[in-house]
C-alpha cells in the first residue's frame, strides 16, 4: 500500500489504482457474484444505489449495526439502506411481531387489525395528519401525492426543486432519470424564495402544489432554511396551491418530523422507508378534507388500489418498531449521538488541515470537502474520485458507508461504533489530507 502519510506525492488516480486492488483482492466471492448475477440482472443488481465501482459488496447476513459479506468480513453499518434500516438489523421486537403474523397468514385480501395501528401511530406523532394511506415505496406516495393535489385543486402544475428527489420516478438530481408524468413540472432553487416567484409567474393560476423535501437528501443533505419554508407555507395558501413535505427521509427526525422542528405544516406529507420496519413501505397523509377524497363511502371517491397496501409484514412490522422501537425518546438519544459524531468529525477534519461541511440534521450526516456553506445542490464542490477514496479506506477500515459521503444513523449504532467511525476518519484525513482539498 502506498505510504498513507505521503500522498502528496502521488496523485489521487494512483492512491484510487492502488486501493481498487487492494479492494478486488480481499472481496473475491463478491466480485464472483455479482459477475454471475450480472447474467439476470443488469449490472448483476437491482437496485442502482448500491452499485459502486469496481463492484459492490454482497451482503451475507446482517445483526443489529454490523453487516457480514460472502467473504466474511464484518463492518459497522453506518449506510443502514439510506435511512431505511433505522431500527438497525433484525430487532427482536421487530422480527417477533413479523414472526407472530407472519403464523396467522401472509396475504389476506381483506383488513388486517395491524393497519389501523400504525395509522393511529402515523397520526398521533403528526399533527399536520389527521388520515393517511399506505402504499409500497416513498416513490409510490410522491407520485400519489401529486395526483391528489391535482384533483384535490383542479388544477395541472406543479413545483419542484433542482436537485430534489421524490423516488426513482421523480428524479431532479440531473443527468439520465426514467421520471413520469414531469411535463406538467416547473422548477425553482432550493432556499430561494426569488427563484420560487420566477419559475411559478406564468403558471400561479394553474399551481396545485409545491413539493419540496424539508431537508435535501439525496441531493446532499442539505437543510431548508426556516424562512423558506415559512415563505412557502404562505406563498402557497395565497395562492390556492397544496405544500406537501416529503419527509421520507426526514420522517426521522423528530416525534413529528423536521416539520414538527420547523414548526411550518404542510396539507399533506409523505413517508417510507424505515416506518415499514424493514418491508416495502410508502404513505402519504394529510388535513382530513383532502384525504377523505379518498373515503369509498362517499359517492365519486377517488379509487386507490394496491395489492400490498395494507401487507401483513409491513403493517405488523411497521406499527412494531414505531411503536416500541423507534419512540420519541429514542430518536432523542440517537440524535444526541450524532450531534456528538458532527463535533467529532469537524474537529478530527480542521486537525489535519482538511476543509469541511456537514449537510443533513441529527442522525443523517452528509460530509462535503469545502469550506464553502451549502444553500443548494449545486453549491457542493465534492468530485466523484474524492467520495471514491473515502468509500474505498472506509471500507478497508470496516465501515460500511454510502460512497456519496452520507452515514446515517440507525438506533443500534453505538457510542463503540462512533468511535470507530471517528477513528476512521481520522486516519484518512491524516493520510490523504492534500487530495480532499477544494
Amino acid at each position: 500500500m502506498l505510504k498513507q502519510n505521503r500522498t502528496a506525492n502521488y496523485s489521487l488516480e494512483q492512491v484510487l489504482d492502488e486501493l481498487e486492488r487492494d479492494y478486488i483482492a480481499s472481496h473475491p466471492k463478491s466480485a464472483a457474484h455479482v459477475k454471475r448475477a450480472a447474467e439476470v440482472l443488469p449490472g448483476g443488481s437491482t437496485r442502482t444505489v448500491l452499485h459502486f465501482d469496481p463492484f459492490p459488496l454482497v451482503i451475507a447476513r446482517a445483526s443489529g449495526s454490523q453487516l457480514v459479506d460472502l467473504d466474511g468480513h464484518t463492518y459497522t453499518d453506518f449506510a443502514n439502506d439510506f435511512t431505511a434500516a433505522f431500527y438497525g438489523h433484525s430487532d427482536p421486537v421487530v422480527v417477533n411481531a413479523l414472526i407472530d403474523a407472519i403464523k396467522n397468514g401472509l396475504s389476506f385480501g381483506g383488513l388486517n387489525v395491524y393497519e389501523e395501528k400504525l395509522a393511529r401511530e402515523i397520526c398521533s406523532r403528526f399533527d399536520s395528519i389527521d388520515r393517511v394511506r399506505f402504499c409500497n415505496s416513498g416513490t409510490e406516495a410522491n407520485l400519489i401525492a401529486l395526483q391528489l393535489a391535482k384533483q384535490a385543486t383542479g388544477r395541472s402544475k406543479i413545483l419542484a426543486f433542482t436537485g430534489g428527489y421524490h423516488g426513482s420516478m421523480l428524479s431532479f438530481l440531473g443527468g439520465k432519470n426514467i421520471n413520469y408524468g414531469t411535463s406538467d413540472f416547473v422548477f425553482a432553487d432550493f432556499n430561494s424564495e426569488e427563484s420560487v416567484e420566477a419559475a411559478v409567474a406564468g403558471v400561479l393560476h394553474d399551481l396545485a402544489a409545491i413539493v419540496v423535501e424539508p431537508m435535501i437528501g439525496s441531493g446532499g443533505g442539505i437543510l431548508a432554511e426556516v424562512k423558506f419554508l415559512s415563505f412557502l407555507r404562505n406563498f402557497s395558501q395565497k395562492h390556492g396551491a397544496l405544500l406537501i413535505f416529503d419527509e421520507v427521509q426526514t420522517a426521522r427526525m423528530a416525534r413529528g418530523g423536521l416539520q414538527e422542528i420547523f414548526g411550518i405544516r404542510p396539507d399533506l406529507t409523505t413517508l417510507g422507508k424505515f416506518l415499514g420496519g424493514g418491508g416495502s413501505f410508502g404513505a402519504f397523509g394529510g388535513a382530513a378534507a383532502f384525504m377523505d377524497l379518498f373515503d369509498a363511502t362517499r359517492q365519486g371517491a377517488i379509487p386507490h388500489g394496491g395489492t400490498f397496501n395494507n401487507n401483513i409484514m409491513s403493517m405488523a412490522a411497521g406499527y412494531a418498531g414505531y411503536s416500541r422501537v423507534g419512540t420519541p425518546e429514542a430518536i432523542a438519544v440517537a440524535n444526541n449521538r450524532a450531534a456528538g459524531l458532527r463535533q467529532s468529525l469537524t474537529q478530527v477534519a480542521e486537525s489535519a488541515g482538511v476543509p469541511i461541511q456537514l449537510g443533513g440534521y441529527g442522525t443523517i450526516i452528509s460530509i462535503h470537502f469545502q469550506s464553502s456553506l451549502l444553500t443548494r445542490p449545486a453549491d457542493i464542490r465534492t468530485n466523484a474520485q474524492q467520495r471514491k477514496l473515502v468509500h474505498l479506506e472506509l471500507l478497508r477500515r470496516h465501515v460500511y458507508a454510502a460512497r456519496r459521503g452520507t452515514i446515517n444513523l440507525s438506533l443500534a449504532n453505538s457510542d463503540e461504533d462512533v468511535d470507530h467511525y471517528v477513528r476512521a476518519f481520522a486516519d484518512i484525513c491524516e493520510a490523504h489530507s492534500p487530495l480532499l482539498q477544494n
